[in-house]
């Protein structure tokens, strides 16, 4: 297995990214035309080959798309305008959807066509015969007006299944006709990488003209199809930026690049150092289609590098190849160590270096030991960082005392049940730099009442409190089988006016209680590092252990 994408020389494969078309299709994604620019743009300074826009016989969006990526002077990837074969009894020259492709003015265009029976009497409802017409008709019309013509063969796997030789008719319609590419496609996802392979490498014995292959995922198969049929021949990927796409998605480029670079030996983007900037570019599409980066995802996830166990993490500080496949790097990514009741030693010592703590070893231990004592009760540190760095700094004395909470009171109101509920209410009397301070708020429930109650309560004394917000509050609900009397865990993030975040923890059987405690740990993070950034002196510094 090569461990650096540095220099790296194998044959090349070409990267067909379908994201903005293909991907758009998965339920919850959505791109506007500016996202769809933006998406364009960061897909060639990758180093994508190509970059299908959409539709343009479908949208006013995808039209305009085509004009305006004109505009973006693209430095490597070719844009590709997608459409489908003539209707039946059509002439190519007629055809409204072939018309608009050639008006797009693209580089490439794509087009696909039916290479199943099943789908040309269902579907179509026309002849075989008029099915090979229609695609040697339109392959040949787009040729003759676009530099560079893609066929996709769809449902090519269950058409050669079903009737091979009807299936090699497609293709060879296509071919006759011109097609620069013949992309073999797994439409329904149904494949297994073993018949992916053996039906590419017989389609590569019986034509000259290059192979691509298209996969989806409907099997939980769809990168190692891909994979398997570039084993067998194929130089052309199409896929999607974290596998989104229609019911279950796509091959995920950000596994296939990677694996094809990596342990393949191909050259899947022109600079293989670009792999770097992967990671980078799977969450700048995530914020694109406005979703939650996956943190599972393989390579680019969060959690891609994240080691949790505590013996796996004294084998990973001895040599990291104990139990990660490839350096994070290689792939802009980065490595973590969580803690959990399954931490040893060696995850406190390593979470503590990464925070900036030195711990000597009894240190470690009695932190480990608290840790344990907390995970029981319900909290959990794996994405409250913040919360970890002061529970080491309470141990050792180190949190100042910025504000006491002395008491608050929370209600809400609701006149009827059929009414809209009122705004919340709270009163917060805190202790701070020795003054004791009552103030009252309202919110759009209690917990942001109680922090807007907090707000007011501590901006007159902490300034720097004005530019911190919440953006995000998770609830989980631990021992469910106890209902409402269910323990709830509250995850809190805030972000401060530079746009740094930090995230809380807070657990109590008083949802109440559980949101203020991670609310409190909030503020006290951020005026803890606001002080230190400014040198301000601190407030003076609770006693350990409080």
């Amino acid at each position: 297995m090569a461990e650096t994408a540095a220099g790296a020389e194998g044959e090349r494969v070409y990267v067909y990214d379908t994201t903005l078309r293909d991907g758009a299709q998965g339920a919850g994604v959505s791109f506007s035309l500016l996202d769809k620019l933006k998406a364009a743009q960061k897909l060639d300074e990758v180093g994508v080959d190509y970059v299908e826009g959409g539709w343009p016989g479908s949208n006013p969006k995808d039209i305009e798309f085509f004009e305006r990526v004109k505009d973006l002077r693209l430095r490597h990837a070719k844009v590709a305008a997608f459409g489908s074969t003539r209707r039946a009894d059509v002439d190519a020259e007629d055809d409204l959807n072939l018309k608009q492709l050639v008006k797009a003015g693209t580089p490439v265009a794509t087009i696909f066509g039916k290479s199943w029976l099943f789908h040309v009497h269902e579907v179509l409802r026309t002849t075989p015969q008029e099915n090979l017409r229609m695609i040697r008709d339109s392959v040949a019309f787009l040729k003759a007006h676009v530099p560079e013509v893609i066929y996709d063969a769809e449902h090519f796997f269950d058409g050669f299944k079903d009737d091979p030789d009807y299936a090699f008719e497609t293709l060879r319609a296509a071919a006759e006709a011109g097609a620069d590419w013949l992309v073999l496609c797994d439409t329904n996802g149904g494949s297994l990488p073993e018949e992916i392979f053996e039906i590419t490498q017989r389609v590569r014995q019986a034509f000259r003209v290059p192979l691509g292959i298209h996969t989806h995922n409907d099997g939980g198969l769809a990168v190692a199809n891909a994979l398997a049929a570039v084993r067998a021949g194929a130089r052309h990927v199409q896929g999607t930026i974290n596998g989104y796409g229609e019911r279950t998605g796509n091959a995920d480029l950000c596994s296939v690049i990677p694996n094809l670079t990596l342990k393949m030996g191909f050259r899947a983007l022109p600079d293989p150092a670009k792999l770097k900037q992967l990671t980078p570019l799977s969450r700048t599409i995530s914020e694109l289609a406005n979703l939650e980066p996956d943190p599972r995802l393989p390579f680019v996830g969060a959690n891609a590098f994240t080691h949790k166990g505590g013996t796996h993490v004294n084998a990973m500080l001895k040599n990291p190849r104990t139990f990660e496949h490839i350096p994070p790097e290689l792939v802009g990514n980065r490595r973590r160590y969580v803690l959990s009741e399954l931490s040893g030693r060696s995850n406190v010592l390593e979470k503590a270096r990464e925070l900036g703590f030195r711990l000597a070893d009894d240190e470690a231990k009695r932190l480990l030991d608290e840790l344990k004592r907390l995970e029981h009760e319900g909290y959990q540190f794996e994405d409250a960082d913040a919360s970890f760095e002061l529970l080491i700094r309470r141990a050792r004395g180190e949190v100042p005392e910025f504000f006491e909470l002395v008491r608050y009171h929370v209600q809400g109101h609701r006149a009827g049940s059929r009414s809209r509920a009122e705004k919340a209410t709270a009163v917060v009397k805190v202790r701070v730099q020795g003054q004791e301070v009552v103030e009252g708020a309202e919110g759009d429930g209690p917990v942001s009442a109680l922090d807007n109650a907090l707000r007011r309560a501590l901006v007159r004394f902490y300034p720097e409190i004005e530019g911190m917000r919440l953006v995000d509050y998770k609830v989980r609900i631990l021992e469910r089988e106890r209902g409402t009397a269910a323990k709830p865990r509250v995850l809190i993030t805030t972000k401060d006016a530079s746009g740094a975040t930090w995230s809380t923890v807070g657990v109590s059987y008083d949802i109440i209680e559980a949101s203020w405690l991670a609310l409190r740990d909030g503020y006290v993070y951020g005026l803890l590092h606001s002080c230190a950034r400014a040198h301000s002196r601190l407030p003076q510094t609770a006693g350990a252990g409080s």
